[in-house]
């Protein structure tokens, strides 16, 4: 990492990227723990903010409230929807942008609340939650990894139980994976972050092999209606490029 790319397409073309913008939301709660701005156990209640179902597992659970950190841990894990409108709310989505300005981060921002429907004639809704270049999301990750990004970022997003697309090729097991806790890591340790929609698949991460690492990022996106269902085609295509990370991993760790 920090050579010249060795499989670059479209780098800087802007696109939306679903849950990707999260990863703002996430650097700047870390940020806020550390400076003391908001407590790691203050009291996160599900009622605040923009109520969503969809992605997640808080709005299935009895809890109520969790811990600022939990909430942080379920977005990492799980990329979870009401847990990001609720941090978010008490975040604000001004300091949000404020920390993807001060780190040179654009075109990678994070738009809205997450929410269950987009009407596009709504002046107020954003028409996605959030864009990004895959450079923008090199960047985020190698600020990650030199230290810039606070580390717990990191060791949230190491709990992603999303591993469909390029994370796929590192054969890890989804649901433990992590160091956290004493899990496993296998060959391989990996944090990524996944984005979801309809005709949208991105996933960026940093993987690490042997001592040899590599930040990675891959936005897809087509039109259903003009393009047709391209999804086969799209996760085929992730995963292999997560197959040539793989092995260039493996070669340059032997």
């Amino acid at each position: 990492m920090g050579d010249a790319p060795w499989l670059a397409e479209d780098v800087d073309l802007v696109l939306p990227a679903a849950s990707i913008g999260k990863l703002l939301l996430l650097g700047v709660a870390a940020e806020m723990f550390e400076a003391g701005t908001l407590s790691r156990e203050a009291p996160l209640c599900r009622a605040d903010g923009v109520f969503v179902r969809d992605s997640g597992v808080w709005h299935t659970l009895q809890q109520e409230v969790l811990p600022a950190v939990d909430v942080c841990r379920l977005i990492g894990a799980h990329s979870d929807n009401l847990a990001t409108n609720v941090l978010l709310y008490h975040v604000g989505i001004a300091q949000v942008r404020e920390y993807a300005d001060r780190l040179g981060l654009a075109p990678l921002v994070l738009l809205d609340y997450a929410r269950g429907h987009r009407d596009p004639a709504d002046p107020d809704v954003a028409p996605t939650l959030s864009v990004a270049s895959a450079s923008a999301l090199i960047r985020f990750m190698e600020l990650l990894d030199a230290g810039r990004i606070s580390a717990e970022v990191g060791e949230w997003l190491s709990l992603d139980t999303d591993l469909s697309m390029v994370a796929d090729a590192f054969g890890l097991d989804p649901l433990a994976h992590n160091s956290i806790g004493g899990g496993d890591p296998g060959r391989f340790t990996l944090v990524n972050k996944t984005g979801t929609n309809a005709g949208i698949r991105a996933d960026t991460g940093l993987a690490h092999a042997g001592g040899e690492r590599t930040a990675y990022a891959v936005i897809a996106q087509w039109d259903q209606a003009t393009d047709g269902d391209m999804l086969d085609e799209v996760i085929t295509r992730m995963r292999d490029i997560g197959r040539q990370i793989r092995d260039r991993l493996q070669s340059a760790a032997s």
